[in-house]
């Protein structure tokens, strides 16, 4: 299966939406998606197959880091390597960035996922009690240290 990475755009928001409503209890609105879009320090990839858009992931520039926001694969695409290939072509494009590190939140409960993000070299940092409002389940904090100068050249 081939698969084109490139930037979302307003036009995608229909699929993104369909998409995050079937992978996620508590999904973004459609304006969350248009201010990440719009906001200068943000970054949203999509993942194209011929038939179209089957999966996203949005980063934003913080202070210190780089937060994942959004990471999400249509459910009959899941499991071949779209979200591996969507983070390490944002952590390419972000990679001149030598002095931010990586972080985001994932529900304890999503084995899948924290193993996807251990084994792209993020690890576990500490938890946030209660972080989803559907059920008030915890979020485990993920942390992946920037590439050395030496791993970027």
């Amino acid at each position: 299966m081939s698969v084109e990475l490139r930037r979302l755009e307003p036009r995608d928001l229909d699929t993104v939406e369909e998409i995050e409503r079937a992978s996620y209890p508590t999904p973004w609105s459609r304006a969350m998606f248009v201010a990440e879009l719009r906001k200068p320090s943000s970054l949203a990839l999509g993942a194209y197959t011929e038939e179209g858009l089957v999966g996203y992931a949005f980063v934003s520039r913080y202070v210190d880091a780089w937060h994942v926001m959004n990471v999400a694969v249509a459910a009959d695409h899941r499991r071949r390597g779209i979200a591996t290939t969507l983070l390490e072509r944002l952590f390419e494009v972000t990679a001149s960035d030598p002095r931010s590190g990586y972080t985001l939140e994932v529900r304890v409960s999503n084995l899948h996922a924290i193993r996807l993000y251990e084994c792209l070299g993020f690890e576990a940092r500490g938890i946030r009690r209660g972080y989803y409002t559907d059920n008030r389940e915890d979020a485990l904090i993920m942390w992946r240290e920037p590439a050395s100068s030496e791993e970027a050249s």
